[in-house]
């Protein structure tokens, strides 16, 4: 709901610290600003369960990897996204939240599985082991949507998502999982790498890159999330 100061975003942020939800969210709050957007900060999903308020969220940006949420809190959600509020997101902070709940998946349309790391004898144990060359392609389609017109294919050197998804989601770009000699899959694995979703009267907008702020601050990366923050919203 739109009042006479602009519109609404409501920060989520929490869960895992290794996504550095505060100083990652932190990075698009001018962007918001900048936009128009009086933006609320909370450290747990617990505004979702305020009905009042959440009808004046126009857009949620949530970064909250793993964690839980109550019912009270996702019915809460659910309701805010069916009446129209956005949600905006990326990475393990909207594609790998509240495992506990199979309705949120639903929700999100899509769930992390796996980031396979790199060959395991140059593994040292730290989150680099992780951190493998890859590339997001952009989809035919891709190329005349307001979130992704005018951008490439581009390469990143970080955790690459595979995600399990339902056909409910509108594909951007993928990601490819290449089959290498330590892996036990037999032939390349395709995921999602942004989508969106439409949910009622609200939509939804993911991109899987973003684990740590030199990822969001790749200039494609940026772009897309920035685009699809405003896409999503009301």
């Amino acid at each position: 709901m739109t009042d006479e100061h602009g519109r609404r975003a409501l920060v989520v942020r929490g869960g895992w610290e290794g996504h550095a939800p505060v100083a990652a969210t932190e990075l698009f709050v001018p962007f918001l600003e900048k936009n128009g957007f009086e933006v609320h900060r909370s450290d747990s999903p617990a505004p979702y369960a305020d009905p009042a308020f959440m009808s004046g969220v126009d857009l949620i940006v949530q970064c909250y990897t793993m964690g839980t949420i109550e019912q009270a809190e996702l019915r809460g959600l659910e309701a805010a996204i069916q009446a129209g509020t956005g949600m905006a997101g990326w990475h393990g902070g909207i594609a790998d939240s509240f495992r506990n709940s199979s309705d949120y998946l639903h929700l999100i349309g899509g769930q992390f599985a796996c980031h396979p790391g790199k060959d395991p004898a140059e593994r040292e144990g730290s989150q680099a082991d992780n951190f493998v060359p890859y590339t997001v392609n952009m989809l035919p389609e891709a190329a005349t949507h307001p979130i992704t017109e005018g951008i490439a294919d581009f390469d990143l050197v970080t955790e690459q998502y595979w995600v399990l998804t339902d056909d409910y989601i509108d594909v951007l770009a993928t990601t490819t999982q290449k089959v290498r000699p330590w892996d036990p899959w037999h032939r390349e694995v395709t995921s999602p790498a942004i989508w969106t979703r439409q949910w009622g009267s609200g939509r939804i907008f993911v991109a899987t890159p973003g684990h740590s702020l030199d990822v969001l601050e790749n200039d494609s990366v940026r772009t897309v999330i920035e685009r699809g923050m405003l896409w999503a919203s009301r």
